[in-house]
């Protein structure tokens, strides 16, 4: 995390302000940049004077600066549209999946006071001001109770959830001013998604209470910790929670041979939390209708000692609707058989086709799915860091937009499930895991029906 801090602008006005003089301070760029081509007589596009270096530096530094609606958003269409976006606009979006830049300490201190009191220390035996996470709606601090019980003490940055709307509408305005969106793509659904998804993340009352149900459904489940909620010292913009230990996933991917005696061999370790992973997601999918869309790196922990997978920040929870679990299950059982037609009529169950499409779109949409399930289909352990399968998707994404006269956008709460499972790849991918993924889907199965 960067040790800057920068105050979190708090009010409608001084955040639209900022996007106001990043635009300002992109055109004066585009103006300055321009005149020197056009006296030297270099030809010259208004795009490449928008993709200066410089303009995407400052792009991508101030919507990290608001926190927020701007990097929820960046988050969003990063995951949920990469295909489809410009090199630039990618590689400004995949910055802001970052951590943001921690808020000054005077002004966490004012937040404290707010919620806790002027005498707010005085809950605690220890808080330390520097946290030891940021992210897009608060930042986290270590804290300790005179019982000497260790906390995580989750702190939303000021002015985040009455800013949300304006933010990203201001957002969206300067990324279709830019010229960046391609005209093809519709953002508007997930401009609509991304509201809604903040207003529910900047409610830590609702994260908490998704916390706790996500424990009783893991109740008695060693392969999984989850931290408890101290409900005494929590709020709507302070969740306080136990401090969990564990080592960082990603760090598995870089585990020494010391590790050895604790796991049959490395590899062996890595395997195993990938399949806690899918395991775990199977059954919010399928069993809780109750799905965690975030999962980067920063959201898990792995205990080694035990192998026991730690989940943290429950933010990003979305309940799905029974028709939507019932779809995605038929749609498993479909792809796993390689039945193309028990793949197109889960996908209409989904919400994916409406009536009038063209055959041609429903056949492209069942090929994405067939390959997309390729790891379910695969003999043996599927080898996640040696395949290319992102890559046949976008590819076959890209060519189907071609017939951009026959776009269907999909049911948000698919685009959800995706970004989960996409997520989950990239993280067996960089872990490289080695898992029969169709044996875990038909345990799964086999425990259902028991």
């Amino acid at each position: 995390m960067s040790n800057k801090q920068k105050s979190v602008p708090t009010s409608r006005f001084s955040r639209a302000a900022r996007l106001g003089s990043l635009a300002g301070k992109v055109a004066g760029n585009m103006l300055f940049e321009g005149t020197k081509a056009w006296a030297t007589g270099k030809q010259t596009s208004r795009q490449e004077l928008l993709l200066q270096p410089k303009n995407i530096q400052r792009f991508a530094e101030q919507l990290a600066n608001l926190r927020g609606a701007a990097m929820k958003l960046g988050q969003l269409l990063s995951m949920d549209s990469g295909e489809l976006l410009t090199p630039e606009l990618s590689a400004i979006l995949a910055r802001l999946r970052a951590e943001a830049t921690p808020m000054p300490q005077k002004q966490l201190v004012k937040v404290m006071r707010e919620h806790w009191g002027d005498a707010w220390l005085e809950q605690l035996s220890h808080f330390e001001l520097r946290p030891f996470a940021a992210a897009s709606i608060g930042q986290v601090h270590i804290a300790y109770r005179d019982s000497g019980e260790k906390l995580a003490v989750k702190v939303q940055y000021p002015g985040i959830a009455k800013g949300i709307a304006s933010d990203v509408d201001n957002l969206a305005y300067l990324l279709k001013l830019s010229g960046l969106l391609p005209k093809e793509v519709e953002i508007q659904p997930l401009i609509d998604e991304a509201k809604q998804q903040l207003i529910n993340e900047a409610d830590y009352e609702l994260e908490a209470n998704y916390l706790k149900r996500y424990s009783e459904c893991l109740k008695g489940d060693d392969n999984y910790l989850i931290p408890n909620v101290v409900d005494s010292l929590s709020s709507s913009q302070v969740l306080v929670m136990s401090f969990v230990e564990g080592q960082e996933l990603d760090e598995l991917a870089n585990t020494g041979q010391e590790l050895d005696e604790l796991a049959n061999t490395e590899q062996a370790l890595r395997n195993k939390a990938v399949e806690q992973l899918l395991s775990l997601f199977l059954r919010e999918l399928f069993s809780f209708k109750l799905v965690q869309t975030d999962p980067n790196f920063a959201n898990y922990q792995y205990q080694i000692d035990n192998q026991r997978l730690v989940l943290l920040d429950f933010g990003a929870t979305r309940e799905l609707p029974q028709h939507i679990s019932d779809g995605y299950l038929q749609l498993l059982s479909a792809a796993y058989n390689n039945d193309r037609a028990g793949v197109a009529t889960a996908a209409q169950q989904i919400g994916y086709f409406q009536q009038g499409l063209a055959q041609e779109y429903i056949d492209n949409v069942v090929d994405i799915f067939l390959l997309a399930c390729e790891p379910l289909r695969h003999q043996g352990e599927y080898d996640f860091a040696n395949s290319d399968l992102p890559k046949r998707i976008k590819e076959l994404g890209l060519k189907m937009s071609t017939a951009s006269e026959h776009w269907h956008a999909p049911p948000v709460d698919a685009l959800f499930v995706h970004r989960k499972l996409a997520g989950l790849f990239l993280i067996a991918a960089k872990l490289g895991a080695k898992v029969n993924v169709g044996s875990i889907f038909k345990d799964f199965e086999a425990q259902s029906e028991k």
